[in-house]
């Protein structure tokens, strides 16, 4: 459950102070390679603001930019535009994902399979993808929030950002027998003469790599590989995001 309504409008300025989008951009081209791949038409699912769209698109990638929210791909097309690209966004659910044709790789970064909060729901996407859109011998890059994070960085804490134009409260409920995170930012965004408050309320399930695995097993894929964020090396116990390539 995410609205990313009015957050949309603050997601680029909060994001990049923790997001390094470019060292993240430069790994998947990495991630390609690592597999051998050149992959020419690439989806990006939970594609937001278009911060990998984009800059792969312009590395030469034939972008998709897939999003549920109208508000976060106006962003992102705004950013096509003003670069001279040609790509296509799309407004979907991952769970309805309906595309013109198959594609050499899908991305879903920075938590979008969190906000998927039944495994069977997830299944159904894995096996859409595998089985519809998929090009033989195609790739799935992705990362999670880890369910170490979740569950003892995040937990049930709150954390609160004072910034020149912007602050909010991040309250937090883990419910750990569910793997289900609740969070709720409140916000109060410097106007003219005045704050501007909102909230938004964002719901995501904490997957153990074990799980992750089976998912994308039982959905067709034939190896399922893990790594600690922006290497090749097997994920620690302490990873706040693990990534998973699944081919």
């Amino acid at each position: 459950m995410n609205s990313y309504t009015k957050f949309a409008y603050l997601y680029d300025s909060l994001m990049n102070r923790d997001v390094n989008y470019n060292e993240w951009t430069d790994y998947i081209e990495n991630l390609f390679d690592y597999y051998g791949k050149s992959p020419n038409l690439v989806c990006d699912l939970a594609c937001g603001t278009g911060n990998f769209t984009i800059p792969l698109a312009r590395r030469g990638y034939d972008m998709i930019g897939v999003d549920a929210s109208f508000d976060m791909l106006a962003i992102a097309m705004e950013k096509a535009q003003k670069n001279e690209l040609d790509t296509l966004f799309l407004q979907q659910n991952m769970t309805r994902l309906d595309l013109y044709g198959s594609c050499d790789a899908f991305l879903c970064m920075i938590d979008g399979f969190n906000y998927i909060l039944h495994p069977n729901s997830l299944y159904k996407i894995a096996k859409r993808i595998k089985t519809c859109f998929l090009e033989p011998g195609g790739l799935v890059i992705f990362d999670i929030s880890s369910l170490y994070k979740l569950e003892n960085v995040i937990g049930s804490n709150t954390f609160i950002y004072d910034g020149d134009d912007v602050f909010y409260t991040w309250e937090n409920t883990y419910y750990k027998s569910k793997r289900i995170s609740d969070m709720y930012l409140n916000f109060f965004v410097k106007g003219k003469n005045h704050y501007k408050r909102f909230g938004e309320r964002h719901v995501q399930r904490a997957y153990s790599e074990d799980e992750i695995r089976k998912i994308f097993t039982c959905a067709g894929f034939d190896s399922i590989d893990s790594f600690s964020p922006l290497t090749f090396m097997k994920p620690k116990e302490n990873d706040e995001r693990i990534v998973f390539a699944a081919k």
